[in-house]
């Protein structure tokens, strides 16, 4: 059995990253919600990290989270609001700042005789994001770090493996943060950093195996860095017992469809296309609200998807290519977001299909699961493809959707992507992509005035789509691409660059 550590979640923004750090560790942890139900067996994990929380431990209804079976029996670290909780609930006095203590801040006394600060330099950087402070501590706390305007910035238990630290240290302001974590993870709970790509792999393969002895596992693939490995990984375990389906909805890019079948057949891979181009086309037709073209896109890859299933006889399984922050955003502290934008994939297969759900990369971030690709000897093409929305360019066409408007798409997507590759800029963007808008402009060429189409481009850096910045992506470059684009793809004569971040604007503008 691996080591791992449990982090409890108050609902902050920032627990994904703690986890994440975590990881980087290479030990291995989980996210489960503070009010989770069934109660969690403690003996699975070496310690237990509570997170941080947009609420306050005065409110009336604060995540009240009872400690008590783990204070003294295994290390506990409690962060920002975790601290302050661990503080309120035993006689320490939290109360509301005068002003909100947000950004950076040095630790001007730290006890290095303290197992979470070995190593720790004198006066480093922290990063504050709470509107409570501790005051006082109980008498059985001990102060470990101060800074010159926060008294208790981390502090212990006397005689426990307990430790609060009231900033993150998960978030790269806080400068020597991740050292912090491996104190608590690896020197204080004893953590083995032995979890690696390679040992996920070789467990992985095995379970699977376990699991699925000689059963059949239909798989839907999208092309996309998930679900690729996520093929592999089922191809490693049961061979040709993995029957991929890979369809053609119309709405990829240029070429898209007959390269990726290519590069999945080099890998071994038993993939059938399906052409179902007219299928999609003909569902979307009229249709213009956003919500509308996802329905009906997912709407005919459930029909499609379930007419090829049925041709694999004695099928039992549904292979999908889910990762670890979906599952933790279907039983998060407030439950399942509002939706912004319904999710495209094969998840969304009715129940009287009656097959079982495999998903071996639900315990894995994005780009752990490129790690695991790399592992697996899966081609860089492949891992280092910019994620691709399920319904494609249907979303990145403003307005309805018709084959003439897909082609001009493909066409401008084409320049702009090729032009990245091109000029060695494709690797700095995490995502990039061309909009169809729904607007016309006056325009000239030649000695004639035109009256045509707009398109807007689109790159981002992200590390894994949560939040978002523009690239700043050369002038020389945006005008290159730019003028190639007018000058080859008849219908456009206007091009502008989307320079909006994640928040408040989504990676896509549908």
């Amino acid at each position: 059995m691996m080591d791992k550590i449990l982090i409890y979640d108050f609902g902050s923004q920032y627990t994904q990253l703690i986890a994440r750090r975590i990881r980087e560790l290479n030990v291995y942890c989980e996210i489960f919600p503070y009010n989770h139900e069934p109660k969690i067996d403690h003996s699975e994990y070496k310690g237990v990290i509570l997170s941080g929380s947009p609420h306050s431990v005065l409110e009336d209804d604060a995540p009240n989270f009872d400690v008590s079976d783990i204070r003294g029996k295994m290390p506990l670290l409690g962060v920002c609001f975790g601290a302050q909780m661990l503080a309120h609930q035993n006689g320490g006095t939290v109360a509301r700042s005068e002003h909100r203590e947000y950004g950076r801040a040095n630790l001007d006394f730290i006890d290095h005789t303290s197992p979470m600060m070995k190593g720790i330099p004198n006066d480093t950087q922290v990063w504050m994001s709470h509107g409570d402070t501790i005051l006082n501590l109980p008498s059985t706390f001990k102060v470990i770090a101060s800074t010159n305007s926060i008294p208790v910035a981390a502090f212990r238990i006397i005689g426990e493996d307990t430790f609060g630290l009231q900033f993150h240290p998960e978030v790269t302001h806080s400068k020597d943060g991740k050292f912090m974590l491996q104190d608590f993870v690896v020197g204080v709970c004893g953590c083995d950093q032995s979890w690696t790509p390679e040992s996920f792999v070789d467990a992985t393969v095995a379970s699977l195996k376990e699991q699925l002895g000689d059963d059949r596992v239909i798989l839907g693939l999208s092309g996309g860095v998930d679900s690729s490995v996520a093929a592999v990984l089922l191809h490693k375990a049961i061979g040709e017992n993995l029957y991929c389906i890979f369809v053609d909805n119309g709405l990829l890019r240029k070429n898209e469809f007959e390269s990726v079948l290519k590069s999945y057949h080099g890998l071994g891979l038993n993939v059938k296309g399906v052409n179902s181009k007219d299928k999609f086309y003909a569902e979307l037709e009229g249709k213009t609200d956003p919500e509308a073209k996802r329905k009906a896109i997912g709407k005919v890859f459930v029909d499609v998807f379930e007419e090829e299933s049925k041709k694999v006889e004695n099928a039992k399984w549904l292979g999908q290519g889910t990762i670890y922050p979906d599952v933790i955003e279907s039983v998060s502290v407030k439950g399942p977001s509002a939706t912004i934008k319904s999710h495209h994939n094969v998840g969304g297969l009715p129940d009287y299909m009656k097959l079982k759900v495999v998903e071996p990369l639900n315990t894995l971030f994005k780009d752990e699961v490129r790690l695991v690709g790399k592992a697996l000897n899966i081609p860089q093409e492949i891992l280092g493809r910019h994620p691709f929305p399920g319904p494609g360019l249907g979303i990145r066409i403003l307005g309805d959707v018709t084959a003439e408007k897909v082609e001009i798409l493909q066409e401008v997507d084409h320049i702009f992507i090729q032009g990245l590759k091109d000029h060695g800029l494709y690797d700095d963007v995490w995502q990039a992509g061309a909009m169809l808008l729904p607007v016309q402009s006056v325009g000239v060429m030649g000695d004639e005035r035109t009256y045509e189409k707009v398109v807007a481009l689109r790159a981002v850096s992200s590390l894994d789509g949560m939040t978002a910045d523009w690239v700043h992506l050369p002038y020389e470059f945006l005008a290159e691409i730019s003028n190639n684009i007018i000058n080859r793809v008849k219908g456009v004569n206007r091009v502008v660059y989307d320079i909006s971040s994640k928040p408040p604007a989504t990676i896509e503008w549908e």
